[in-house]
């Protein structure tokens, strides 16, 4: 192929790729399940919640009953970036059980870190290179109970910057499996 014919081509391809790109990101969001290191019989009072978060409301934080009505785990949305600065890169979110604090997060396929997916359902983050995408919907089953996590909106200011202005998260604590529900 000679240059003039590239060079005619190049703008048609930009064109196209710029009409793709956005059909692309409308895919419905993938689904990853995993099992908590956790395993019990404990269930849950179930409830579903949107949480905004911001620079300025950038932690959550909300207490998840068990059957009987009583404050059984905590759950948190944390923010992270880089050391000393207060600027956003992530969200962490965490689930303590409130009976056996040891375990600072249940929502961990095992206690140790890896870079496996299944392990990192927990992490919010819009990177590119994170191990879970950020739109994946995360169903995670944790005792005899189901959470399930799924970022909805997130923005970067400025548009080309690594941190995070908002996310917006949907969060459902279920005792049915929702994976059975579609």
């Amino acid at each position: 192929m000679s240059v003039m014919a590239i060079k005619s081509i190049a703008p048609r391809l930009l064109v196209w790729a710029a009409m793709v790109a956005p059909l692309a990101a409308q895919n419905p969001a993938q689904v990853i399940f995993a099992e908590s290191f956790r395993r019990g019989a404990t269930r849950v009072t179930e409830e579903s919640f949107e949480v905004k978060l911001d620079p300025r409301n950038s932690h959550y934080r909300e207490l998840i009953k068990d059957l009987r009505g009583n404050d059984r785990y905590e759950f948190t949305i944390v923010p992270k970036g880089p050391e000393g600065d207060n600027k956003i890169t992530s969200w962490h979110v965490r689930l303590r059980d409130l009976h056996h604090t040891i375990y600072d997060n249940i929502l961990r396929a095992a206690q140790e870190p890896s870079s496996d997916p299944n392990n990192n359902l927990w992490w919010l983050n819009p990177d590119g290179f994170a191990p879970v995408p950020v739109y994946a919907q995360r169903i995670i089953q944790v005792d005899s109970f189901y959470v399930v996590i799924q970022v909805k909106a997130y923005h970067f200011t400025p548009l080309d910057s690594p941190y995070l202005d908002s996310m917006v998260v949907e969060v459902k604590f279920s005792d049915t499996d929702p994976r059975s529900q579609k």
